[in-house]
């Protein structure tokens, strides 16, 4: 089996890691294979913010808090140091599938490299909020873009998980 196959079957989602920063080399290595994603008629239409300063993801983890309901004091990013933000034009037809890819490309690459990756919800209702409007000003970003998701990076923090027998039923051939 190829390292590539391999590596898509052995990716599990992370909920728990240190806190020690990445180097911005490994993090540069993540980004780019998002950027090489596959998008609807070659567009490119995605763009990714890293957060690594520890005010802004504490603003970022009080936010999804707040949209997801939960007490202050809960991290639904579970302590990952680095946040890429994955966002795609927010009058482009596929952009739910084309960020969503951004995001798979992310999360094996970290995989690749030996660093946890989880896919972290609620970066739409983030970005429709004035304040995420002004973080996107703040970064020179004028159009308007749509959170797709947050891929929350850093290294694990005790055993990776085992990967789960495949649920059968669930593949049909035609032929």
């Amino acid at each position: 089996m190829s390292d590539v196959l391999n590596k898509m079957k052995t990716r599990r989602s992370i909920r728990k890691f240190k806190p020690d920063q990445l180097p911005q080399e490994v993090l540069d290595q993540i980004i780019e294979a998002g950027t090489y994603a596959a998008s609807a008629r070659g567009t490119q239409n995605t763009i990714i913010i890293q957060v690594t300063n520890p005010e802004l993801r504490n603003q970022i983890i009080t936010r999804n808090c707040e949209i997801g309901g939960w007490e202050k004091g809960f991290d639904p990013f579970y302590g990952a140091p680095a946040i890429l933000i994955v966002l795609t034009k927010k009058d482009w037809a596929n952009r739910v599938y084309d960020g969503s890819l951004v995001m798979g490309n992310l999360m094996l690459a970290a995989h690749d490299l030996g660093i946890g990756s989880c896919w972290i919800h609620r970066a739409k209702e983030e970005f429709e909020t004035e304040w995420g409007q002004e973080l996107l000003r703040s970064l020179g970003i004028e159009e308007e873009y749509e959170g797709i998701g947050h891929c929350a990076l850093g290294y694990i923090d005790g055993e990776y998980p085992d990967t789960p027998p495949r649920k059968e039923n669930r593949v049909f051939y035609v032929k």
